[in-house]
């Protein structure tokens, strides 16, 4: 499966290789766009469209909307990945217990908390 990230195009850099500058979540990178790019939809018409990028080609465009979405589906799953790496970082033993402030407790040997 293939991912595809929103980014709106800022700029064209280079019109004759059909390149153009992107805004993925603030930041910017060169990509190709010769895959949107037609007779009808010329590279200077480009500027402002949002598109899904893949590996350095602007894929296919998209609406705002469908942008946002995705762009918030993916902050989420990179939310969730931190949270699950976070859990995958303590000790087999480890039960956290309910109350218990862990500023002020200690992890003894074998996952208990002491005071």
């Amino acid at each position: 499966m293939c991912l595809g990230i929103p980014g709106q195009i800022v700029k064209i850099s280079d019109a004759d290789n059909q390149l153009g500058v992107v805004n993925v979540s603030g930041v910017r990178r060169e990509i190709n766009l010769v895959c949107v790019v037609d007779d009808g939809h010329p590279i200077e018409s480009c500027v402002g469209d949002w598109v899904l990028v893949h590996v350095g080609f602007a894929m296919s465009r998209i609406d705002e909307d469908e942008a946002a979405r995705t762009l918030e589906v993916l902050t989420e799953l990179g939310e969730m990945q931190q949270e699950m790496e976070a859990m995958q970082s303590f000790p087999d033993s480890f039960v956290p217990e309910i109350g218990v402030n862990p500023t002020t407790t200690t992890l003894q040997k074998g996952g208990r908390r002491g005071i």
